[in-house]
């Protein structure tokens, strides 16, 4: 069976890719994915808060220690506390890149233009093959516009396209109200592929602390609908490459996504809750299954289930949910 796949112009040997997580925190851990067939890895994000505030606190000390003898020096903040900051994260992108034979991805986390761009270059000067942009963004000012957020973010990705030569895949929330038109504006705007979707992780309460707290759910299988559905309306129409990641546990998962039309699926929590040894498994069952059902190769597979590739496109559409809502049968 032939389970290679391209995506960003890079050829992957299988469709499972490492999604942004504390995966590619470790290098040994990314090794061992490697070994067990995942095909690329995107890096833990970066975030634009990380970049502004280094920038702040190192002025913050700059303009301090002008005022003191050469010992002030000792001022400077200690890199070491801060183990995501911009330099440690280039670092370690480098050296991950010399460790393993598998395509690095970068990940940007930003919503806004600024000098913080020039990380997109630093990324691609520290070796990324690729990189991630990753528009998380949670709207709370009533005054801000739909169209003023979606134009904010299409300037962003022009700007940071402009400024890197390797390829650029945007990962999107599903919460945008014209979503097909918004992805066809992202790549007009240069981006080259679409990641589908982030999870927006939600507060929840403390009722005896009277707190706000957060807590990291992983993701299930249940998960894979919503960017399932996108991907297979969005395959065909936007000249890009299409990533699904958010539920993506199983070998089913995988080839479902395939079939919508994903070049790639992106997998985390599975691989956080099972270990790195689970992607051999998942490789394994994909060409049992494709054996089995007599495909020869990924490429084959992909977009046969789309919106335009099955008799029924509105199975993806409104009458989708009329059908969902009356197929409910109450227990006698």
């Amino acid at each position: 069976m032939d389970l290679s796949t391209t995506y960003l112009g890079l050829t992957l040997k299988t469709p499972l890719v490492a999604s942004a997580s504390p995966l590619s925190r470790k290098i040994e851990r990314v090794q061992r994915l490697e070994e067990a067939g995942i095909a690329a890895v995107v890096m833990y994000s970066l975030f634009e808060e990380q970049i502004l505030h280094e920038s702040e606190e190192l002025d913050y000390f700059l303009t301090r220690s002008s005022y003191n003898t050469a010992e002030a020096m000792s001022y400077l903040p200690d890199t070491g506390t801060y183990a995501l900051t911009p330099g440690k994260y280039l670092d370690h992108l480098s050296a991950l890149k010399k460790a393993v034979n598998i395509p690095v991805i970068g990940s940007l986390n930003g919503v806004s233009k600024g000098g913080w761009i020039r990380y997109a270059r630093a990324i691609q000067d520290a070796g990324a093959d690729a990189l991630e942009l990753n528009l998380y963004y949670l709207p709370t000012d009533p005054s801000l516009s739909a169209a003023d957020i979606e134009v904010a973010q299409i300037e962003l990705v022009a700007a940071i396209k402009s400024s890197i030569s390797i390829p650029l895949a945007v990962k999107l929330s599903p919460y945008y109200t014209a979503l097909p038109h918004f992805a066809q504006r992202l790549v007009e705007a240069g981006a080259n592929g679409l990641v589908l979707f982030n999870r927006f992780y939600q507060p929840d309460f403390d009722l005896e602390e009277l707190e706000v707290i957060h807590n990291l759910d992983l993701s299930t299988s249940a998960d894979l609908r919503l960017p399932l559905r996108w991907v297979s309306i969005l395959y065909g129409q936007v000249q890009a490459d299409l990533a699904i990641t958010s539920g993506v546990h199983t070998a089913q998962d995988v080839i479902k996504a395939m079939m919508a039309g994903a070049q790639v699926a992106m997998t985390a929590s599975a691989l956080l809750h099972h270990g790195e040894r689970l992607a051999a498994s998942l490789i394994n069952e994909i060409g049992w299954w494709m054996e089995t059902h007599e495909y020869q190769s990924i490429r084959q597979m992909q977009g046969s289930m789309s919106r335009q590739a099955i008799a029924e496109p509105a199975a993806f559409e409104r009458a989708n949910y009329m059908r969902v809502l009356n197929s409910w049968r109450e227990l006698p």
